[in-house]
């Protein structure tokens, strides 16, 4: 057998020992939609996702069959390729550009009333955004994993662009919070100094902090501030501290508000290394997941109301990879002996094993995990990828789950059209409390909920690839991925049954 393996700092010395009919396939391609970046996404992708789509009709399999082109170990070249579209499709489509009056602003010395971001039907995506907090670290991931500072250069462009409007807008005044998601004023920029809502500038927050310690673009401590002050202060809560929304009802817990929040407040602890942020962190994980996560299915439900006697088991997909990329991030950024981080793994880890067991045959996740029905899904899938493959690079999991991740990948890239638009991503949803409501949610390739989970997901197989502590193999038609002997197995710290 020949292991593929390689030093992650020496990437042109990795190899790739493939056995029998593998050797030489190509991930297949999407068929390139009719439309470019600047069109609107056609019909097919903004209608609502048909029922039914459980098995291969979901992936597109060209000249070949499932095992090979989904059931393979991708090449460095192939991952990084489709990383190229992905984050060459953002550039284009998300503005940088500074404008008022209709010309671009050059001169940044005094107030310009009317400044705002460039806008135009070639700009599909929005940047002050909670899906765009997402893109900055999934750009910061394939920076690292590639080694080419392209991805770096599309979060230090519009980075400036915040710094410089910070220059010379007017001042806003403060709103209320509230549910809604975006900007308000500025092209959406005047929630750099008032947020609003916690989507709006919570994973956003997280962005920023972790491009400040990857020294990437401007210090903009000042907007990083405030955004913590409004988590900490003027975000909802309920009585013992957890963040919670006050839609559908009032005190509602949601699934997403994991990352919303979680990422941003560790970051902060490790950017100020104070522990107030780490133990808040540490508190919303462990609180929400009381409340959200099924320890018998090993997934989290999407909300939780205070009013509501039983439980809402609704096991929305996305909502699922919000959690387990929050607690991703918590776990990198606090330190190794830190009070409850143990607990904290211990939930990743039977996260990771509840959402292993709910892979389709195709690969990729269902948009309600527990209904078989419900059509398969893009972002979530990327991200169970990311925290599956994140967790082998780390020694969190067992690297047999590596295998779940390399064909979830395979899966996922089908979904990235010749344009690098991302396809198959439901739309931005709501916490309900009916099952019927996830089933006919629309997907579309201007859901931005897509991109920066590819990104990440991509990068961090990328790095699985290079990781020189484990070593994959595919013989006989299977793929297995293994800790090389000299290697400790942290993951069996706490129990076999636990990794």
């Amino acid at each position: 057998m020949h292991p593929i393996r390689a030093s992650y700092c020496s990437p042109k010395k990795f190899t790739v020992a493939l056995v029998g009919l593998f050797a030489s396939v190509a991930v297949a391609q999407t068929t390139p939609p009719s439309g470019t970046a600047s069109t609107p996404a056609p019909a097919s992708l903004t209608a609502p996702a048909p029922v039914v789509q459980a098995t291969g009709s979901a992936i597109r399999v060209d000249n070949g069959d499932f095992y090979t082109q989904i059931y393979r170990v991708p090449t460095p070249e192939e991952i990084t390729a489709v990383l190229d579209r992905v984050r060459n499709f953002m550039e284009t489509s998300t503005p940088a550009r500074l404008m008022a009056g209709g010309a671009e602003v050059t001169d940044f010395s005094q107030p310009i009333p009317g400044i705002a971001l460039e806008r135009g039907p070639q700009f599909p995506f929005s940047l002050l955004t909670y899906e765009q907090g997402v893109v900055f670290i999934g750009m910061l991931n394939a920076s690292e994993a590639t080694g080419d500072p392209k991805y770096n250069d599309y979060i230090a462009k519009r980075l400036t662009a915040f710094a410089n409007y910070l220059k010379v807008a007017p001042a806003t005044a403060a709103v209320p919070v509230a549910g809604a998601r975006g900007g308000r004023g500025g092209g959406g920029l005047a929630g750099l100094t008032t947020p609003y809502s916690l989507d709006q500038c919570g994973a956003m927050c997280a962005g920023l902090l972790k491009s400040r310690l990857a020294n990437v673009g401007p210090d903009l401590s000042t907007v990083t501030n405030t955004w913590m002050d409004f988590i900490e202060t003027k975000v909802p809560r309920l009585s013992d501290g957890t963040i919670a929304r006050h839609i559908p009802m009032p005190d509602t817990i949601w699934a997403d508000d994991m990352y919303m929040s979680v990422p941003a407040l560790a970051w902060m602890g490790k950017l100020t290394g104070d522990h107030k942020y780490f133990d808040d962190a540490v508190k919303q994980v462990t609180q929400m997941s009381a409340r959200l996560f099924r320890p018998e299915k090993g997934i989290y439900a999407h909300g939780w109301i205070t009013t509501n006697p039983d439980p809402v088991d609704i096991h929305w997909a996305r909502a699922n990879g919000w959690c387990v990329m929050a607690m991703a991030e918590l776990l990198d950024a606090l330190p190794a002996d830190y009070a409850g981080r143990d607990d904290i793994l211990k939930l990743f880890r039977a996260h990771v094993r509840g959402l292993a067991a709910r892979q389709s045959g195709s690969g990729l996740w269902h948009q309600l995990l527990d209904h078989e029905d419900t059509y398969l899904e893009t972002s979530a899938s990327a991200m169970f990828v990311y925290a599956m493959a994140h967790g082998v690079n780390q020694g969190w999991i067992s690297p047999a789950y590596g295998s779940e991740a390399i064909v979830g990948w395979n899966a996922v890239a089908t979904r990235v059209n010749a344009q690098g638009g991302v396809e198959g991503t439901c739309v931005g949803t709501n916490f309900d409390l009916s099952p019927v409501y996830y089933y006919n949610r629309p997907t579309s390739v201007n859901a931005l909920h897509g991109y920066g989970p590819v990104l990440l997901a991509g990068a961090e197989v990328l790095k699985m690839l290079h990781n020189d502590k484990i070593t994959i193999k595919l013989t006989t038609g299977s793929i297995y991925v293994s800790p090389n002997p000299d290697q400790p197995m942290p993951w069996l710290s706490d129990g076999r049954g636990n990794n």
